[in-house]
Order: C-alpha cells, then structure tokens, then sequence
C-alpha cells in the first residue's frame, strides 16, 4: 500500500507540476443504473504550487489486459468538490473518449 501512495503522489506531482503530501484516504462506490462502475480508496493530497487548486484527489486502476495500472490525478477545483466528484468526473470523461 505505501509503494501504491508514493507512486500516486509522484503521478501527482508529475500531472500537476506541484509538490503534494498525503492528507486522507476516502472509500468511493460510485454506480450508474444501479450498478458498480468503480469502487476503491481514493487518496486526498494536499498541494502546494498549483495555481489552480490546494488539494487533488488521486487513484490507481489496473489497466485490463496488463500489469499495469493507470493513474488518476484530479484537482479539487468547480465543479469537482469531493473525492466522489472527482471519481464521477474521471469516468465520464473516459466514457467521452471512447
């Protein structure tokens, strides 16, 4: 689990071009008609040297077919409020993608 959150704060980091600390950790289960689309621990990092936010919401997904895993990085700013905005938001613009 440590190497996961020192991986995320460096993908924070990295995405964001700041300097991030781990603040919290938070469950996320987010559902669309009634099913799971994603559930998991969503990490909270405080951030510093960001103009545009002070706290980022990251995760991992492993990516299908590999083992590899994808990073999410999603800054705490309108409209995203909480980890689950930022879990919501990342889906959707996934879903935009496809």
């Amino acid at each position: 689990m440590t190497e996961n959150i020192d991986q995320l704060k460096e993908a924070v980091e990295r995405m964001h071009g700041c300097t991030a600390k781990l603040a919290d950790t938070v469950y996320v289960s987010e559902t669309f008609q009634d099913k799971v689309v994603w559930q998991g621990i969503v990490h909270v990092f405080n951030i510093k040297g960001n103009p545009l936010a002070k706290k980022c919401y990251a995760w991992s997904s492993p990516i299908e077919g590999s083992s590899k895993r994808r990073f999410f990085a999603v800054l705490h700013t309108p409209p995203i409020k909480s980890a689950q905005d930022a879990v919501k938001a990342a889906i959707i613009q996934e879903y935009k993608a496809k």
